[in-house]
C-alpha cells in the first residue's frame, strides 16, 4: 500500500519534504508617506497601518530594517491636488523627497515607488481626463515626466499602476532617453478593477470623484486577457510582472510563472488583509495561521515576489523559527 503518510510523521520529516518555503526575501511592504508634519495616523480599516509624515517615520523605517525586509513600495499623499497630478513630476514632491530621505539614511533599503496619478488627482482617476474618461495618451506623457522625476531623486525600481494602454514602452523609451537605461520597471501587468481595494482608497485618499476604473483596469471574470496585457508587459520591456489582486487570482499568477520567462510578483493588496485582521479581531480565525497559509498559497502558484501589508508581521514569525 502507498502511505503518503509516512512523510508527514514528523516535523523533521514534513520539513525536508515541503516543496515551497515562504521566506523574508519574497516580501517588499508598502509605506504610505503623506505630506506634512507630525503625521503618524492610523488607517482605520487597516489595523497595524499608519500613514506617515517623512519626520515620523523613522521609527517604522527602523523596524523593517531591522527585519531584514528587502524592500519598501512608496505610496505618496500630497497636500494639493489638481486635474492632472502635477505634483507627481515636482522634484520636490513628497514621494521625491521620501526616496532621498530613504536612500541617504536606510541605504540597504531597496526603494521602489508606485508610479500613478490617482493619489494626486484631484478627481482620484489614473490620468488625464477627457469626456469623462482617462485619455491613454495624454496620461502617458505625464506618466514618463514622473518616473524621469523619481529618477533623478535615486529611487531603485518604478512600478506604474495605472493600467494605461503602453505604459512600459512608454516609460522605458523615458528612462533609457534620460540616462537610466539601468533602471528597472516592475509592471503591474495584470490588475483587476476589484473590490478588493477599498480600505486602500482610504489609505491614499484616491476613491474616484465619479464613475470607476473599469475602462483601464481589467474585469474580474478575464483570465485570457490577463495573459495578453502580460504579454504586451514583457514585450515592453517589464523587468517584473506582476498580478494584483493576489489571493483570488492565483491562476493567473501560476499562468504567468508558467509562460513568462521572468520574475512574478503579486499584490496581497489591502481588501485580503483587511478581512484576516477582522476575523482574527473577532476570534474566527488564528490570524496568524491564515496569514502566512495565504501568503504560501501566493508562493505555490508561482510568485517570486509578494507586497503584502502582512510583510512585518510575516518576517516577525520567520524570524522565531
Amino acid at each position: 500500500m502507498n502511505r503518503t503518510r509516512r512523510l508527514r510523521k514528523t516535523e523533521g520529516i514534513r520539513r525536508l519534504v515541503q516543496e515551497n518555503k515562504l521566506t523574508i526575501d519574497d516580501l517588499i511592504y508598502p509605506l504610505f508617506i503623506e505630506e506634512g508634519e507630525n503625521i503618524e495616523k492610523e488607517i482605520v480599516s487597516m489595523p497595524g497601518i499608519k500613514r506617515f509624515s517623512l519626520d515620523r517615520i523613522h521609527k517604522e523605517l527602523d523596524e523593517v530594517v531591522a527585519l531584514n525586509l528587502p524592500a519598501v513600495l512608496l505610496f505618496g499623499i500630497p497636500a494639493e491636488k489638481d486635474d492632472e497630478g502635477t505634483e507627481t513630476w515636482n522634484d520636490n514632491g513628497i514621494m521625491q523627497q521620501a526616496i532621498r530621505y530613504i536612500k541617504k539614511n536606510y541605504p540597504s533599503l531597496y526603494v521602489i515607488t508606485d508610479v500613478c496619478f490617482c493619489e494626486y488627482t484631484s478627481h482620484g482617476h489614473c490620468g488625464i481626463i477627457h469626456e469623462n474618461d482617462v485619455d491613454n495618451d495624454a496620461t502617458l506623457v505625464n506618466l514618463a515626466k514622473q518616473v524621469i522625476s523619481h529618477a533623478k531623486a535615486g529611487v531603485d525600481m518604478v512600478a506604474p499602476s495605472g493600467m494605461m494602454d503602453g505604459t512600459i514602452a512608454a516609460i522605458r523609451e523615458a528612462l533609457d532617453n534620460t540616462g537610466f537605461a539601468n533602471l528597472p520597471i516592475m509592471g503591474y501587468s495584470v490588475k483587476y478593477a476589484s473590490a478588493f481595494y477599498g480600505p486602500f482608497r482610504d489609505a491614499a485618499d484616491s476613491a474616484p470623484t465619479f464613475g470607476d476604473r473599469r475602462t483601464y483596469q481589467m474585469d474580474p471574470a478575464n483570465r485570457d486577457e490577463g495573459l495578453r496585457e502580460a504579454t504586451f508587459d514583457d514585450e515592453e520591456g517589464a523587468d517584473i510582472l506582476m498580478v494584483k489582486p493576489a489571493l483570488s487570482y492565483l491562476d493567473i499568477i501560476r499562468d504567468l510563472k508558467d509562460k513568462y520567462d521572468r520574475p512574478i510578483a503579486c499584490y496581497n493588496v489591502s481588501g485580503e488583509y483587511a478581512m484576516v485582521k477582522a476575523a482574527a479581531e473577532k476570534g474566527w480565525i488564528d490570524g496568524e495561521r491564515v496569514m502566512m497559509e495565504s501568503l504560501l498559497s501566493m508562493k505555490r502558484a508561482g510568485a517570486d515576489i509578494i507586497i503584502t501589508y502582512f510583510a512585518k508581521e510575516v518576517a516577525k514569525v520567520l524570524l522565531k523559527r
